[in-house]
């Protein structure tokens, strides 16, 4: 079982990009109180109101935990992230119920 739920700070502006194949994704890293450093976060395909995430927000995301193995400089490298398939921010309560919910599902699956 792979399921992840983290609150926290976003801490660098959100960046959009198109893959080679055509997906939209979306990264940005959100601080954590309970642990140190940054939490690296992609999103493939998000909603437009995704954009509306900036530096500075609280932010709620779920998804699954995720390592990639790339080429970089002519080595294997490889990331840890968090992959997101939803994201509200804290005040958007019914929002993050749904986040919750639809978590808690894939835990009792």
């Amino acid at each position: 079982m792979n399921v992840v739920v983290l609150r926290g700070t976003i801490s660098s502006e959100p960046h959009e990009r198109t893959l080679p194949s055509g997906v939209n994704v979306l990264n940005w890293d959100v601080n954590c109180a309970e642990v140190p450093g940054s939490v690296p976060v992609q999103w493939d395909d998000p909603p437009n109101a995704a954009l509306a995430f900036g530096d500075g927000d609280e932010v709620v995301v779920s998804g699954v935990v995720r390592r990639r193995f790339f080429r970089a400089g002519g080595i294997t490298a490889s990331r840890t992230e968090v992959l997101a398939d939803r994201a509200a921010k804290p005040t958007q309560k019914v929002a993050v119920r749904r986040l919750l919910d639809s978590a808690t599902e894939h835990l009792a699956d």
